[in-house]
């Protein structure tokens, strides 16, 4: 007979205290121990496992953090007058500001708010003290930005002595403690009910879509409610006669093929509430690019070529703290009616370099710069494969192999003494012509954005 003692049986409450973690009646007011109203009731609580986790106002919320004379102020993170709206507080929101929305629009029904130009630096490094603590909870952590990501926690009540739900609410208290942030948790039976459900009751909410009210919940939603239906695509529905989720669920679904595709099928499963996607931890990055709003349209060739050229660093610099480099450089244009410009050159061999993705990006925009002048500019890399496949020997430009010997040392100096320590000049050089397929062309108006943009 075995001497080995049985675990001892894991708590699965059915309500807790999110404030205490104190288990509570499913029908409690308040909680008996601390008195707090912050329960979580759910007859499948102990069951589920998918959770989506959303940071509050990431951006402001990071800004009041270091600022404390921010607290009670409403804070706007964008552009200047001619940008958008990054991310705004909760206080800004009560006056209607909300994301993407342009600058002067903002402040036009929020005059008094505090408008703080984006620090990605600062907030890609909190982001990743968030995902290092969700690593904690399991391995199966599928991030979606730099504050949002799908969690599972199957298989973890052992480890963490509670189910998911339990493990969730002290995860939520630990980052408020520990980083001074707050973010609010959705958990359900699948990804597409978990993402829902996380922005029902923000800030610091807690919300559970279990089976039991999965189409009970949906049927009087809009469709704009399924993640990825934007405007185009519900006007489209609306077009149909298809307003809510039900009248997703009632249409036939050869007809939403022969309108939509494969995208009709999938609205339709969405509508039953149908999600089979699992949580994927290994989700790669498809490109990495930065582009600026200007605070004033700009025609100057030369002037467009300094941006060009700031941006190009940036983009290396976040390539090379990847380890990755890309074959296809994308050069992004707005002009002032919002008609998006995209150019794309694929190089003989891929890059990381700064030299060579400035240099692409500058023959894409000499050709553009016939005297048009332009609200943004924006420059990225795609097609993305490990650094060690990047930047061979140049066999045409004598000049190239001094030129990235020079970029590693100057990145060798800012690994070293912190990445102000030496500032790249930008030489106006003629630049060789390397033997490259013709640039993909694609005009299209499109929403005006702002900001740094990685997908």
């Amino acid at each position: 007979m075995s001497d080995t003692l049985a675990p001892a049986p894991v708590p699965r409450p059915k309500a807790f205290c999110r404030d205490c973690f104190t288990a509570v009646r499913p029908r409690a007011a308040r909680c008996p121990k601390c008195g707090g109203p912050r329960l979580l009731a759910h007859p499948e609580l102990p069951d589920l496992a998918l959770a989506h986790i959303d940071c509050d106002a990431f951006y402001a919320s990071v800004e009041k953090r270091d600022d404390p004379s921010l607290r009670d102020k409403p804070v706007i993170v964008g552009g200047g007058k001619r940008g958008v709206v990054s991310t705004a507080c909760y206080i800004a929101r009560i006056h209607g500001v909300k994301s993407a929305m342009p600058m002067w629009q903002a402040l036009e029904r929020c005059p008094q708010a505090v408008v703080i130009r984006p620090n990605m630096e600062k907030y890609t490094r909190v982001g990743r003290e968030i995902r290092a603590l969700m690593f904690e909870l399991t391995p199966l952590v599928e991030p979606l930005s730099i504050d949002e990501a799908f969690l599972d926690l199957s298989g973890t009540e052992l480890l963490h002595h509670g189910p998911p739900a339990m493990t969730l609410a002290r995860f939520a208290r630990r980052i408020e403690t520990e980083l001074g942030l707050s973010v609010s948790v959705g958990l359900s039976h699948n990804k597409f009910l978990a993402k829902i459900a996380s922005d029902l009751d923000k800030p610091r909410g807690f919300s559970v879509i279990g089976r039991i009210e999965t189409l009970d919940f949906l049927a009087p939603r809009p469709v704009s409610t399924i993640w990825g239906v934007g405007r185009a695509t519900a006007a489209a529905l609306e077009a149909e006669g298809l307003r809510t989720v039900a009248d997703l669920r009632k249409a036939d679904e050869g007809r939403l093929m022969r309108r939509f595709g494969v995208l009709g099928r999938r609205l339709r499963q969405l509508a039953f509430g149908e999600d089979a996607r699992v949580v994927e931890p290994d989700q790669e990055i498809k490109s990495i690019s930065n582009e600026l709003t200007l605070e004033t349209d700009v025609s100057d060739p030369r002037e467009l070529e300094k941006i060009l050229f700031r941006l190009a660093t940036k983009v290396s610099g976040r390539l090379k703290a990847h380890a990755i480099g890309g074959w296809t450089v994308q050069l992004k244009l707005k002009t002032p009616d919002f008609k998006g410009l995209t150019r794309a050159r694929r190089l003989a061999d891929p890059t990381a370099l700064a030299d060579r993705i400035f240099r692409t990006g500058l023959d894409l925009l000499t050709k553009e710069c016939d005297g048009r002048r332009f609200r943004l500019i924006g420059i990225g890399v795609s097609d993305l494969v490990p650094i060690d496949f990047c930047d061979p020997p140049d066999l045409v430009d004598e000049n190239a192999g001094r030129r990235a010997r020079a970029e590693a040392a100057i990145d060798d100096l800012r690994r070293r003494f912190g990445s102000d320590i030496v500032e790249q000049g930008l030489v106006f050089t003629p630049r060789p012509r390397a033997a490259t397929k013709p640039a993909a062309r694609s005009d299209a108006a499109e929403p005006d954005g702002d900001g740094e943009g990685e997908a």
